[in-house]
């Protein structure tokens, strides 16, 4: 950790046996006693992550240096560590954080050198450490455009942009895992995770923003205690194509196993996660979004509005000026597909409609279609 030029030199390589041979050379060179087999074992692949859940102790109480993100916040025993990853200066572009992590993953540096704290350390460090304050953060009720959003933003060299990464999810539901913690405890937690993807990693970033899971919505108070001045965005769309989009394929917001009902504050849930519930979660989202967006810091954005509105409306929400050239890279990126980008984008809103039953339509009436005509007022009223 104390030598950039000897993770400079290793951290890159993704061939396994370039990987040996070099870390042969930086042991010899620093008079390290390593032997081939011991550097191949330690870089055995972990698909399964296993690694993460094997016990060990700390290997330091204050946060690695810049090129390092947290990936991990995982509990063992009485305690709850932070694992981080190296994942270098390139800007976070996959649509969704884990592609990122998952590439970084596979390099063989990832494996031999794993680095982690205690969370107590964690939160201790972070006022010692400099991060960009973020620019705005991105609420949403799901299939909505965020990624197209966020993408958009990513598509900006000097922007970070963080999209829905697994660790701001635990911090925010530390509150689960330990149920003593007190109100500014957690934010201070949120604050630090949040503040631990803001470092300058490639040296020339300006501006931070971060793309929350659609459930966060429910935390708005949290994240407006921990962040108090920081503007944010809620987008929705159409309920009736949103729950056509879940249908066709189930979020994992939608699987009670993977989030649970309660999360959303359903305790009459009677185990089959069937439409009904997707519309009630649907709606306990939207709700949530609704009922602080009158604080004057949120702005309500509908799906029919994008892509123009990253720069119309979002971009002075936040109070991010753009340059001429700015404004043409986002264009561009708008054209593609947001959740797979080598591909073109295509309208699909025609085709949910078509495709939406009629029992469909009477669970987005009977549960969203007050919420959303509220986001529809509130939206005209920003």
């Amino acid at each position: 950790m104390a030598d950039a030029a000897l993770i400079a030199s290793l951290c890159d390589i993704e061939d396994q046996d370039r990987f040996v041979h070099a870390a042969m050379r930086c042991a010899t060179a620093n008079g390290i006693a390593l032997t081939e087999p011991s550097i191949r074992q330690a870089i055995q692949p972990d698909p399964v992550n296993v690694a993460r859940f094997t016990p060990r102790p700390p290997d330091g109480a204050t946060w690695p240096p810049r090129h390092w993100l947290p990936v991990h916040v995982t509990p063992w025993g009485d305690q709850i560590f932070v694992d981080w990853a190296h994942v270098g200066a390139a800007p976070l572009t996959d649509p969704f954080f884990e592609g990122s992590i998952r590439r970084a993953a596979r390099r063989p540096f990832n494996r031999m050198f794993r680095y982690r704290m205690t969370l107590e350390d964690f939160i201790a460090d972070a006022p010692r450490q400099p991060s960009l304050p973020s620019d705005g953060f991105i609420f949403h009720m799901s299939r909505c455009g965020s990624t197209l959003v966020s993408q958009m933003l990513a598509a900006i060299p000097d922007n970070i942009v963080v999209s829905e990464a697994a660790p701001i999810d635990a911090a925010v539901q530390m509150c689960r895992a330990s149920p003593h913690l007190d109100a500014q405890a957690h934010a201070a937690l949120l604050a630090a995770m949040i503040a631990a993807y803001g470092r300058a990693r490639g040296g020339n970033e300006r501006h931070f923003f971060v793309k929350l899971d659609c459930w966060h919505a429910l935390a708005l108070p949290l994240f407006k205690r921990a962040f108090p001045a920081t503007p944010w965005l809620f987008l929705y769309r159409d309920p009736v194509e949103v729950l056509v989009s879940h249908v066709r394929q189930r979020g994992s917001q939608m699987v009670p196993d993977l989030t649970p009902a309660a999360l959303y504050g359903i305790d009459d849930f009677d185990g089959v996660p069937n439409e009904d519930y997707c519309a009630r979660v649907l709606g306990r989202i939207c709700n949530a979004a609704a009922e602080h967006l009158g604080d004057g810091s949120g702005l309500a954005v509908n799906y029919r509005e994008l892509p123009d509105a990253v720069q119309s409306r979002i971009l002075p929400h936040f109070a991010v000026a753009i340059t001429a050239d700015d404004d043409a890279t986002m264009t561009r990126a708008a054209r593609q597909d947001a959740k797979t980008p080598q591909m073109e984008f295509t309208g699909d809103s025609a085709g949910k409609q078509r495709d939406a039953k009629p029992a469909l339509r009477a669970l987005a009436e009977s549960h969203l279609a007050e919420v959303y005509r509220r986001l529809e007022t509130l939206n005209t009223a920003t």
